[in-house]
């Protein structure tokens, strides 16, 4: 089986913003950095995670030329909103600032039908020469993206190619990724799924505890992708703890992830609103769960 093209382990990367709230280009070259040396095979970069939804177009553009320009590995661009027109002309105007992909999302808020998710993401999939992977992350955009949506969209839209899936439904997409065989990639979107997914042929995962934890989880999926199942399942159990930090109703993604690498020592600032900022309660949290996980390295 080929190698994905994408990689393994992609981080979702969060954005640096400074101590004003401005988008800080230099914090996320230094993050994108940090990142592939620990373990990162790719990067998603103005995602859920990367609090895209909060980023005009102007910073999404230097975004994705400054982290494209300062990694080797391949960099996902998210650049889908609700608005399909919208997305479409921000889809072409950055698909030549050195992307490797495209992240298109399940639009959010409009609740579409499935014709319609199909239409918009194939929309912007013709929008762009380069591949495309689906997101599809109900619990966020109020619609699930189906498995015969996802298997119309693959075999009639040729440079979408890959799916990351978060809807936590494991049947359906073990169905998808039976139907569509080894030329369609499936990653996890979940962390605590990683493992389930790959199960089903998953070839990695698109993560978020990879920010503070990527040589682990780096050696998780490579010892899941090579049968070794029982020491792939001793890591999960060691990541447990991240999984369950990296996102709750308190403090949902990405406000733990951003207080986990500010513990260390990353100047990625806080959340933009409606996050906001993070809490000393978090903060205490983070630095515990990175001081046990260095302290386990040693």
């Amino acid at each position: 089986m080929k190698p994905p093209r994408f990689g393994a382990v992609l981080t979702a990367m969060v954005t640096p913003f400074d101590a004003n709230g401005a988008l800080d280009v230099d914090a996320a070259v230094t993050l994108a950095r940090y990142l592939v040396a620990h373990g990162s095979d790719g990067l998603v970069v103005a995602g859920s995670t990367g609090e895209g939804g909060a980023l005009s177009d102007d910073e999404k553009r230097s975004l994705f030329a400054a982290v494209a320009e300062a990694v080797t590995v391949p960099v996902l661009a998210g650049t889908s909103s609700s608005d399909t027109a919208h997305s479409v002309a921000l889809t072409r105007e950055v698909s030549g600032v050195g992307i490797a992909g495209i992240l298109a999302t399940t639009p959010a808020y409009a609740r579409p039908s499935q014709s319609g998710i199909a239409q918009h993401l194939a929309a912007v999939a013709d929008a762009t020469s380069l591949p495309v992977m689906l997101y599809d992350i109900p619990a966020r955009t109020g619609r699930a993206l189906s498995a015969s949506t996802t298997i119309e969209l693959v075999r009639t839209v040729t440079n979408i190619v890959a799916l990351k899936d978060a809807s936590g439904q494991v049947a359906a997409a073990a169905l998808t990724k039976s139907t569509l065989g080894d030329g369609f990639d499936l990653y996890s979107g979940d962390d605590a799924l990683t493992l389930p997914f790959m199960a089903i042929g998953a070839v990695g995962v698109v993560s978020v505890c990879s920010h503070w934890a990527g040589d682990e989880m780096s050696a998780m999926v490579r010892n899941a992708s090579a049968n070794e199942w029982e020491l792939a399942r001793r890591i999960n159990a060691d990541l447990a703890p991240s999984y369950a930090f990296e996102s709750s109703e308190a403090y949902p993604n990405p406000v733990p992830a951003k207080a986990a690498l500010r513990a260390l020592g990353l100047p990625v600032g806080q959340c933009r609103l409606p996050l906001g900022d993070s809490d000393d309660v978090i903060d205490y949290a983070a630095s515990s769960l990175v001081s046990t996980l260095m302290a386990a390295r040693v």
